[in-house]
């Protein structure tokens, strides 16, 4: 048995996460960069942070993997980017990997996790989701990796949710709201930054518990049997309808 096809045992609440989210495993990821273009601008952290459910189907924030990564030949450093984030790419004392071996750890761990809990495939879960996704394909596409484990195009988006249930859309006020610690100094750190969006998504999720309940019951009524259990891992490669 190899390191990508270890024996993974089932979660306690694999059943109910697998219905909850109709078979995607949610996954919060948080990338910091050199830019805002995902085509030209570097990749210089990334974080992916485990959701886990228990028997009862409360969500809760499970394992961080988090990497510094080594900027691409040849891509953009904005400094005014680099303000924001603090980072200096190049410090001596800095960690960094390739950004394919990073990549490559990170979907490793997703990937356990998805078999974990019965799921189809990761969706990733962001705060402004269509960024960090973005230079995740970029990244994927520019290393040739093969196996991606999240959606290529469907997220959820911690901006819309907290916005609807909370009134907030900044990450650091949506905390606040929800009694959730925030500390302005560790900000800005991909590990950081993707910990307190997960607290905010399983927040958000745990308190629309019984909304969804509702929501199942009716779509059992509707004869929608099948509308949430996972089908068996898929190729990856091939993208999976979320609607």
């Amino acid at each position: 048995m190899n390191e990508e096809s270890p024996h993974i045992p089932p979660q306690p609440g694999a059943k109910q996460m697998a219905r909850r989210f109709r078979g995607f495993l949610p996954v919060v990821v948080d990338v910091e960069t050199g830019g805002f273009h995902n085509s030209t601008d570097a990749l210089l952290e990334v974080a992916a942070v485990l959701i886990d459910m228990d028997d009862n189907g409360v969500l809760s924030r499970g394992t961080t993997h988090s990497f510094h990564v080594i900027p691409f030949e040849g891509s953009r450093l904005d400094p005014a980017s680099l303000a924001v984030t603090g980072i200096d790419p190049f410090h001596p004392l800095r960690p960094a990997i390739p950004e394919r071996d990073a990549l490559q750890r990170i979907f490793r761990e997703v990937r356990h996790a998805v078999r974990a809990y019965n799921c189809r495939r990761a969706i990733l879960v962001g705060h402004n989701a269509a960024f960090d996704l973005g230079f995740l394909n970029a990244a994927v596409t520019r290393t040739e990796i093969k196996r991606n484990p999240f959606h290529p195009f469907s997220c959820f988006d911690t901006v819309s949710l907290a916005g609807a249930a909370l009134g907030q859309t900044v990450l650091a006020k949506a905390a606040a709201v929800a009694g959730i610690p925030w500390d302005s100094s560790s900000a800005h750190s991909a590990s950081y930054d993707a910990e307190r969006t997960a607290d905010v998504f399983c927040y958000v999720s745990n308190r629309l518990t019984a909304m969804y309940r509702e929501a199942e019951t009716k779509a059992r009524e509707l004869g929608w049997h099948e509308a949430a259990p996972p089908a068996e891992p898929q190729n990856e490669d091939q993208p999976q309808s979320i609607v």
